[in-house]
């Protein structure tokens, strides 16, 4: 009876010792130069203009396993906005009466989780925070993953793209000039490209050279 009580702690023991099951977490490295977030609003109901942020940085956990455990993080530097007229552009980032880039010169993302996921049509939904003039509110982003898989550019390395919307009313962020004239609500669409971290920061490095 000792020695099986021996034996049955000596197991025990071993249990605990091994390493538990981890998720297959892969860090991806958002590239800017393939990655935009486009916006575009209702002008007095004529037309629909758009703007386009283009430096856009972050990173992606992604995890294999258990796809809802997967996190973003985000930064969009606002002076990296164009409106395509150079007025507009000015009036947009300098002014003051809409972004207040002096003071916060990033609009961020955190994601708090996912949802809805649907592995057949590759689509779920993306709840974070979006932080703009350093007013904090929640969003949901409607995401299509475009291809996972090995990028051809990055000597196969692990890489994801993908398609996102959302709408959000520029009010709440305190950007509220001309309210209804020009529309409240703002239309969202993002791309994003993102490159297994390690392979980007080699290549990145590589072109430094």
């Amino acid at each position: 009876m000792t020695a099986f009580r021996h034996l049955a702690l000596f197991a025990a023991m071993a249990l605990a010792s091994l390493p538990a099951h981890a998720d297959k977490v892969v860090s991806y490295t958002i590239d800017p130069t393939h990655t935009q977030v486009i916006f575009r609003w209702a002008h007095a109901g004529f037309s629909h203009p758009g703007a386009v942020f283009t430096n856009v940085t972050g990173t992606l956990q992604g995890d294999q396993d258990a796809p809802e455990k997967s996190s973003v993080d985000v930064t969009i530097q606002v002076n990296s906005l164009d409106a395509f007229v150079p007025l507009l552009t000015s009036r947009l980032v300098d002014s003051g009466d809409y972004f207040k880039a002096k003071e916060f010169p990033t609009v961020t993302f955190k994601s708090t989780g996912m949802s809805d996921v649907d592995r057949g049509r590759r689509t779920f939904k993306l709840a974070g925070i979006l932080t703009i003039n350093g007013i904090s509110k929640p969003v949901v982003l409607d995401v299509k993953a475009n291809t996972i898989g090995s990028h051809p550019f990055y000597d196969g390395a692990p890489a994801a793209g993908f398609d996102a919307s959302t709408t959000v009313l520029r009010s709440q962020f305190n950007i509220g000039p001309n309210v209804p004239i020009v529309s409240d609500e703002i239309k969202v669409g993002i791309t994003v490209e993102a490159v297994e971290t390690t392979m980007y920061e080699r290549k990145q490095a590589e072109q430094q050279r």
